[in-house]
């Protein structure tokens, strides 16, 4: 039997490393030079990235014609110096530390599958050629912030370097000289017992994982002419010391303190010039756009439209109320309908102060108005129609169609003037589509006042709201909370309008359908006959 450990810093992991003959099934059998009569036991406690030299590294540096690198004379001297106390105490363990050849040319040569007669392909062969380590640079990415998060213009070198994840890591090689007795030092028998792995964000790799209550690991290894099995169990195991209260607390204090400073760079790199809201304020921001207008008389259209505050509550940080006037675009056919695609954005910003608490009170939303024009190639103005729609009280994205109509005079000469020389009647108030916020009477009459229907205009709202009461647990929140019902109850107010408007128009359709339906099939008399 033979035992191996290893481990981290202090004291390190323990591997334990067993051998037994086989010959067929016969168990104890050994040949080729192995000694029959006992077995071979050994335990080592390695260190992390610490360096036990294997017998072919002892005899290659000992000749000093063999040494290239600074690394290698380096090991000549720590090998001249182990002879001289009495060799290296280890025998068939060793390892390779992440500064070996072997651990480049192992990264390089890695195979993706287990075929012998793999051929790497096209991507393989470039990806052998990123080091994942980057031990050049390690040191200077430490020390030097980086000023620019993004890269406006990257250069060739930079896209080439950058372009697969290249996290700086560190590897370790715990290695086992199994050869037969007596032939020690051989490359051919040396076989890989666990690999470790610490990258730059601080995750340790251990493969194949520790042993604990699942039973050693095994390698069978076969002799120079194949005249013989050798099994080799091993076990490998965390024999590093717990950390004491106090190194606890100081390296919680530095994490604390590295944190502390991250944090300030970032915030020294995005900045701190943000609004903020007043406690019990609901912010409402609005990303729209002018998508399309459809079912008009007239050619190249554009449509000015208009978001009015109500008079309490409300507060814009710019302006009253915002505006806006949409390019001339002229119409394509869709079906039967013309439509013209503005796809034009804008952007609306208000802020909403409750100080109304009774249960009267029902807030006001924000109203869009629009108006749509049309003007042709001999410079003629034309309104073709007026609409207006409340701002959805609910965050998210919506879509509004807004019918329009216009203003008509009656008699053949306003058509003609309107056809000939343009221009119609207009609306001096445009917000008289609906109520007027001047207005300050009970009733609105609009007795008199002769419309047209026309087309539709189509908006794409995306509203989103902020208020600190979203993100707290005390009376803030349950008063936005109670504002916020107030406003669901308005737009479930709203829909019930809605949906009694509908039945209404769908009982005036049924009841100029049954006057149109001949006489004798509805009165009584006709169908008892």
């Amino acid at each position: 039997m033979k035992d191996i450990y290893f481990g981290d810093d202090s004291s390190g992991l323990f591997c334990a490393l067993n051998d037994d003959h086989l010959n067929g099934l016969v168990l104890g059998h050994v040949s080729g030079g192995h000694r029959p009569d006992e077995e071979e036991e050994e335990e080592v406690v390695i260190g992390w990235q610490e360096k036990l030299f294997s017998q072919f590294e002892v005899d290659l540096y000992q000749n000093e014609s063999a040494c290239q690198s600074p690394l290698d004379h380096q090991y000549r001297q720590e090998v001249l110096k182990l002879e001289n106390s009495g060799g290296r105490k280890n025998r068939r363990i060793f390892t390779y530390t992440d500064s070996d050849r072997y651990t480049d040319l192992e990264e390089y040569c890695q195979k993706i599958t287990t075929a012998a007669s793999e051929v790497p392909s096209f991507l393989v062969e470039r990806m052998a050629n990123v080091r994942r380590r980057r031990q050049d640079r390690r040191g200077m990415e430490g020390s030097k912030l980086k000023s620019r998060i993004i890269t406006w213009e990257p250069s060739e070198d930079f896209i080439r370097n950058s372009h697969a994840i290249n996290t700086p890591l560190q590897t370790m090689y715990i290695m086992a000289d199994l050869g037969p007795y007596g032939k020690l030092g051989y490359k051919a028998y040396e076989h890989v017992l666990c690999i470790l792995k610490v990258d730059s964000n601080g995750v340790i790799t251990v493969k194949p994982d520790f042993t604990g209550i699942k039973g050693p690991y095994r390698i069978e290894t076969e002799g120079e002419k194949q005249e013989y099995t050798s099994a080799w169990k091993y076990t490998i195991d965390n024999v590093s010391s717990l950390a004491q209260p106090e190194e606890e607390e100081r390296e919680q204090r530095v994490f604390k303190d590295l944190h502390g400073r991250h944090k300030e760079y970032l915030s020294s790199l995005v900045g701190t010039d943000f609004e903020t809201t007043i406690p019990g304020a609901l912010r409402l921001f609005v990303n729209g756009e002018v998508v399309s207008a459809q079912g008009y008389e007239y050619d190249n259209l554009y449509i000015h439209f208009f978001v009015e505050l109500p008079a309490t509550n409300w507060s814009s940080p710019s302006f009253p109320q915002f505006s806006g006037v949409t390019q001339t675009c002229a119409t394509k056919s869709l079906g039967m309908d013309k439509v013209a695609y503005f796809s034009y954005p804008f952007t609306f910003e208000a802020f909403f102060l409750h100080q109304d608490e009774s249960a009267d009170a029902l807030p006001e939303w924000p109203v869009l108005y629009c108006k749509v024009l049309s003007l042709d190639f001999w410079q003629r103005y034309r309104v073709e129609g007026y609409g207006a729609a409340v701002l959805p009280a609910i965050p998210g994205s919506h879509t509004l169609t807004i019918s329009t109509w216009r203003p008509m005079e009656l008699g053949l000469v306003a058509e003609l003037r309107r056809f000939f020389i343009g221009g119609s009647l207009e609306l001096e108030d445009p917000s008289y589509v609906r109520i007027p916020g001047t207005f300050k009477g009970e009733r609105l009459s609009r007795f008199g006042f002769r419309t047209e229907t026309t087309g539709t205009v189509t908006f794409r709202l995306h509203c989103l709201q902020q208020s600190k009461a979203f993100m707290e647990s005390n009376s803030l929140r349950k008063q936005m909370r109670s504002v916020l019902d107030r406003l669901e109850g308005f737009s479930q107010q709203s829909s019930t309008h809605n949906v009694l408007e509908a039945f209404r128009r769908a009982r005036r359709r049924m009841q100029e359908a049954r006057e149109s339906l001949p006489q004798d099939l509805v009165s009584p008399s006709g169908t008892l006959a």
